[in-house]
């Protein structure tokens, strides 16, 4: 090939010809990175249009793992949008498993993928009191994730002998149709998603998509998004951009570890979206009878014992759960008052109502093992 004569055709051409051997999918994804990641004076926000197109094309395979890290630590330093988490969460649904919807009341839960790594958690005896009311709890996690590699959802749910991991999607439907209880499991649900897991380990910080994992649900029909968060702009930005994406039941929980359990020994906060209205919620556990410290978290073994006391109303997860099954049944309107939800949420305990629904889930489970695939293959996510 000759060399063109005139400079200003000679750089152009070049550019041109590494644009073709990098190709369409990764000159994208360089100018959207650009875009982000260029600094205050020529970087900018990107629109919901694009974000959601950005995270198709890593979800997709379409850009490189150089690329994936770049677009992610670029926009962790300059923090997220609205609109950009719109777009994100736009994608997730895009791509993302789908969960049919039920005639029941359904909150879908929002909490940190990495799990808990201090205190113990209580989200899987809550969703088991939420079920036995009655309510339709869809729960979201994966396996050890950066940056803290705790304690998951899905790990606490095994230990209660309810080990939905490598549940077909197919089954996890079934399963929520009959019992009112979901988990989605990204390994085995969402693979696209959990290609981005090594990249995520290497970058060693939480990007956007830790967020995302707060605000998004799988759940296809109408339900309250209960989240958890830390940081007072995360609270703001949630409430944008799940209006935004047409989610208007929100429920953000300032709850321990990021996560959506009320503390027991502290003042706790919450608020609530509803049909465009706003409630700022200030509560402690001390008022009703239900102050206690924080459980440390110290072994699974010994959080299994804890939980499995909880679940008969006794020892030292009970006071948190009764507080926090109480609320949640109140602010899902199966309660009329928060007194009412405390009341009703220590009657299913103390009458052993919970431990004996959760040993109906754990036989259903092990009914349908069979559907579960051959060791050493995931099953189909469908609806992905």
């Amino acid at each position: 090939m000759s060399t063109p004569s005139s400079r200003e055709a000679w750089t152009p051409q070049r550019r041109q010809q590494q644009g073709d051997t990098l190709g369409a999918d990764r000159c994208r994804c360089r100018e959207l990175v650009a875009a982000l990641g260029s600094g205050e004076r020529s970087g900018r926000a990107l629109s919901r249009a694009e974000a959601g197109e950005a995270l198709d094309l890593l979800l997709d395979g379409r850009c490189s793992d150089a690329q994936a890290g770049a677009f992610l630590i670029a926009h962790r330093l300059r923090r997220p949008e609205p609109q950009e988490l719109a777009g994100l969460l736009d994608s997730y649904r895009r791509r993302g498993p789908r969960l049919a919807a039920t005639p029941r009341r359904v909150l879908s839960f929002g909490v940190p993928f990495d799990g808990r790594s201090r205190s113990a958690p209580l989200l899987p005896l809550v969703a088991l009191l939420l079920v036995t009311a009655g309510v339709g709890v869809v729960l979201h996690g994966g396996g050890p994730m950066p940056v803290k590699y705790g304690f998951t959802t899905a790990e606490a749910l095994a230990a209660l002998d309810l080990d939905r991991r490598d549940l077909p999607w197919s089954t996890v439907n079934r399963h929520f149709t009959q019992e009112g209880m979901a988990l989605m499991h990204q390994p085995a649900h969402f693979p696209a998603a959990e290609r981005l897991v090594p990249v995520r380990e290497q970058i060693g910080k939480r990007p956007p998509i830790a967020t995302l994992e707060l605000l998004w649900s799988c759940h296809d029909g109408p339900h309250l998004q209960v989240s958890g968060f830390v940081h007072a702009p995360t609270e703001r930005l949630a409430r944008l951009a799940l209006a935004a994406t047409g989610q208007d039941e929100l429920l953000l929980i300032k709850g321990m570890e990021g996560g959506v359990e009320l503390p027991t020994n502290r003042v706790a906060i919450a608020s609530q979206r509803q049909a465009g209205d706003s409630e700022r919620l200030i509560l402690r556990a001390r008022d009703h009878g239900l102050g206690a410290p924080e459980v440390p978290l110290e072994s699974v073994g010994q959080w299994q014992g804890q939980a499995r006391d909880a679940l008969n109303a006794s020892g030292p997860l009970a006071a948190g759960l009764v507080w926090n099954g109480g609320f949640l049944l109140w602010r899902a309107g199966i309660s009329e008052s928060l007194q009412a939800g405390l009341t009703l949420a220590e009657r299913l305990l103390e009458d052993g109502a919970v431990e004996h629904r959760r040993r109906q889930l754990a036989d259903g489970l092990a009914l349908t093992a069979g559907d579960s695939p051959p060791a050493g293959q995931r099953p189909d996510p469908a609806g992905c």
